[in-house]
């Protein structure tokens, strides 16, 4: 007869193949629509049209779409845009979500958690509710069809404020007390110390923030209407009109933009991880 420990030892087994397997599918289902607009990227415009339709084109050597996507269309000023974009509203939003929540973690004043369930608050309203006063405010201020204008509404998260809290709230209130004995102030404190056992929530949150914003459409697109300051984004859309049979172009635009982003996943994605939980310690 099985002992209690080789069932136990079974079925731990038959577990870890089982969520494998399930991982594996759950992986081929999301990366299907990627892997299918970069091989489109390599089809001729007729192809689309073949019935049944296929998936992988005929030959991976036509790289005539992605030639006239990079030479005969703005999509590398659309990738610019988009990164410069993106860069700057995640290193300001960093240093604005490090500052506020290294105050709400040490600092002791007057209506300190009011406050902050005030900012977490926000996060419950959606985005598009503040589309028209933001709109007019940057309309009043003549930032319309500016990089101050597209990422000045991205430098603030409260998300990123609660995260950096619970992620500083881990830190010993008598190693701040022995700083402050040693001559550390919180300037130097919060570079020194906090910022460093950080790290791996400032990475996963600063490529989060770059990718999101990265992938913002909307605003970008009320805010310019000069072809030279389109981001990728909204540039991906001017590639197709209705008068245009080229799909092979916006596939093989949609593969060119994902790249970096598949880049910077891959090499960032266990940093992303492991910051996420890391940001969950302390409540």
């Amino acid at each position: 007869m099985k002992t209690v420990n080789e069932k136990a030892r079974q079925r731990k087994k038959f577990q870890y193949y089982f969520t494998s397997i399930l991982s594996v599918i759950l992986g081929l289902i999301i990366i299907f629509p990627l892997f299918y607009a970069i091989c489109s990227g390599f089809k001729d415009n007729i192809n689309f049209d073949n019935y049944p339709p296929r998936i992988l084109p005929e030959t991976f050597r036509n790289l005539s779409n992605f030639i006239y996507v990079v030479t005969k269309t703005l999509i590398p000023r659309y990738m610019l845009n988009s990164f410069v974009i993106a860069l700057s509203a995640t290193l300001v939003r960093l240093i604005f979500s490090t500052l506020a929540a290294y105050s709400f973690a040490f600092f002791n004043f007057k209506g300190k958690n009011v406050l902050f369930f005030i900012i977490v608050g926000t996060m419950m309203i959606p985005s598009e509710a503040l589309l028209i006063s933001n709109y007019l405010t940057v309309s009043k201020l003549g930032l319309l069809n500016t990089y101050a204008g597209i990422v000045c509404v991205y430098f603030v998260s409260a998300s990123q404020v609660f995260m950096f809290r619970q992620s500083f709230k881990t830190i010993s209130g008598a190693l701040r007390d022995a700083a402050y004995i040693d001559g550390c102030g919180d300037l130097l404190f919060y570079i020194k110390i906090c910022i460093p056992v950080s790290r791996p929530v400032i990475t996963a949150l600063g490529l989060s923030s770059f990718i999101n914003v990265w992938n913002t459409y909307l605003w970008p697109l009320l805010v310019t209407n000069k072809e030279e300051m389109r981001t990728v984004q909204v540039g991906i859309t001017m590639l197709s009109n209705a008068d245009s049979n080229a799909k092979g172009h916006v596939f093989a635009g949609i593969g060119i933009i994902l790249i970096p982003m598949i880049i910077l996943f891959a090499i960032s994605q266990r940093n992303m991880v492991r910051g996420i939980s890391s940001g969950a310690v302390k409540g």
